[in-house]
């Protein structure tokens, strides 16, 4: 983002400055979206509900404990508010072209959805895109209906994941059953075995774990990012992100209420990732994470925006907003990086590295992408995945190259 002085007379400048402030919030959410994948990719562990070997010295449970507190249910969450945002700034750009928003954003997502589809079997299983498009289209459905009712509905949606997940630990705690160690060890070691064999054994083990994981997106994932979905969206319509400078009040009330509520929270979810000993306390600890969640990431999203208006913040948002303007390409990038690294497409290196050394790769990755990112976007207008579903949406090319702006003429 270029570090534009607020009180700039152009009205096309300052524009162009705030839509770079919802970039660089994009770009500081693929950071932490990064860190949280990347466990995944590291170790076969991740998720099973068994101490990862990798991981038994004190300061590599510190780094679980803090990827847990710090990362681990809200990065997704402010990414996903910012794309309920960025659907109504398609819906400004469809106005402003003349053209039936509906048909373009349908073919947008039917392209998103095969994106996903694509990254989930060759890269990670994990993929969110899939999820993003049909929630798109139930966006889409709703969008007409007022700022209330879509806020009733991320509450609802909030509370009722929350209590879904404490009802089910409360039907283990009755249940009684033992947990399945040895189960889920084995389940650890025959991954490890696929994600290091070949490529075609990490595709085979990413379509069993696919048929498995829709657990974790339906009943974790969907309905949070649909809340979030719904709260982007309203930000959107009020132009919020447009206008900081007039919202600060807002927005320091978030970073406090949100810190508030979200930290204690995050603290009891985390603690669970340092003594993998009890499933039923995880289940609680998930539930109300779940709960908590969405107000760390209003601290985290409110947060920066303010430290974005600082000297310091400018910088910090220039350096950002480049990768969250290819948002989407970084996103694969981030996982076509760590498959290479990790899996049977080159490396091989999961299983043998904990999660410190996990944080250290994370933050390179990042670090070159926002040197590629900067170098990219100084050149084209698009990211190379956007300039494709940007082609798809609106049926025909756009130019890849960016203009040159010509000089102001002389008054001299």
């Amino acid at each position: 983002m270029s570090p534009q002085n607020l009180s700039a007379p152009p009205v096309r400048a300052s524009a162009n400055h705030r839509q770079q402030l919802v970039d660089a919030l994009r770009g500081f959410a693929l950071l932490g979206i990064l860190v949280v994948n990347i466990a995944s990719f590291a170790s076969s562990y991740y998720g099973v509900g068994v101490p990862d070997p990798m991981a038994q010295s004190v300061a590599e449970r510190a780094a679980l404990y803090v990827r847990s507190l710090l990362f681990e249910t809200k990065f997704y969450l402010l990414f996903s508010f910012l794309f309920g945002y960025s659907f109504t700034l398609q819906m400004q750009s469809a106005e402003r072209d003349g053209k039936p928003f509906v048909p373009r954003l349908l073919r947008r997502l039917v392209g998103l959805w095969v994106i996903g589809i694509l990254h989930a079997v060759v890269l990670y299983h994990g993929d969110i895109l899939t999820t993003y498009a049909v929630l798109g289209a139930v966006l889409l459905v709703l969008r007409r209906r007022g700022d209330v009712f879509l806020m009733r509905c991320a509450i609802g949606l909030v509370l009722t994941t929350s209590l879904v997940w404490a009802g089910v630990g409360y039907l283990l705690v009755l249940s009684g059953a033992p947990q399945d160690t040895r189960g889920a060890i084995a389940e650890a070691v025959s991954a490890l075995a696929a994600y290091r064999g070949t490529p075609a054994t990490v595709i085979a083990r990413h379509l069993r774990e696919l048929s498995q994981v829709w657990v974790v997106i339906g009943l974790v994932q969907a309905p949070t990012a649909l809340a979030m979905f719904f709260a982007g969206f309203i930000a959107g319509r009020r132009g919020l992100l447009a206008h900081v400078e007039a919202h600060r009040a807002l927005f320091k009330r978030l970073l406090l209420w949100g810190a508030i509520v979200g930290v204690p929270g995050a603290v009891f979810y985390a603690w669970p990732s340092v003594r993998l000993n009890d499933s039923v306390r995880e289940i609680y600890s998930l539930s109300l994470g779940l709960l908590t969640a969405p107000f760390l990431t209003a601290a985290y999203g409110a947060g920066m925006l303010l430290l974005f208006q600082t000297p310091h913040g400018h910088a910090l948002a220039n350096l950002l907003a480049p990768a969250g303007r290819m948002a989407l390409s970084n996103y694969l990038l981030q996982s076509l990086v760590c498959a290479w690294i990790f899996l049977a497409y080159g490396l091989r290196l999961m299983g043998t590295v904990g999660p410190l050394a996990t944080f250290a790769f994370a933050f390179a990755i990042f670090g070159a992408q926002l040197a590629l990112s900067r170098w990219w976007m100084g050149r084209f207008a698009y990211g190379p995945v956007e300039w494709l579903l940007r082609a798809l949406t609106n049926l025909e090319l756009p130019a890849m190259r960016r203009r040159e702006r010509l000089p102001s003429p002389s008054r001299s």
